[in-house]
């Protein structure tokens, strides 16, 4: 199990990114968090085998139609065990 942090810059704010990376989460079996931070990134922390968190990760850099991800920014984490994926406000 690994656990990483995944800030997203770029125009990811307004263009359904939450939902889009808790859909591809529940997909995966990926368990953690999305939010929106106040400065206009996105934060993921996730939590999956790293095969699984990998095809994650691919995922999301790209995000939904409307967004446009210009930086991608990871940093690995102690593992938290979440029980599940969730959209946080």
């Amino acid at each position: 199990m690994k656990t990483v942090r995944i800030l997203l810059s770029g125009i990811v704010q307004g263009v359904g990114f939450r939902y889009f990376a808790y859909r591809k989460a529940k997909k995966m079996g990926v368990t953690g968090y999305v939010r929106n931070l106040a400065d206009g990134r996105v934060e993921v922390v996730a939590e999956a085998e790293d095969s699984v968190l990998n095809d994650f990760i691919n995922e999301i850099e790209n995000g939904p139609p409307f967004a446009y991800v210009s930086k991608v920014e990871l940093e690995e984490l102690s593992p938290v065990h979440f029980d599940s994926f969730e959209i946080r406000y």
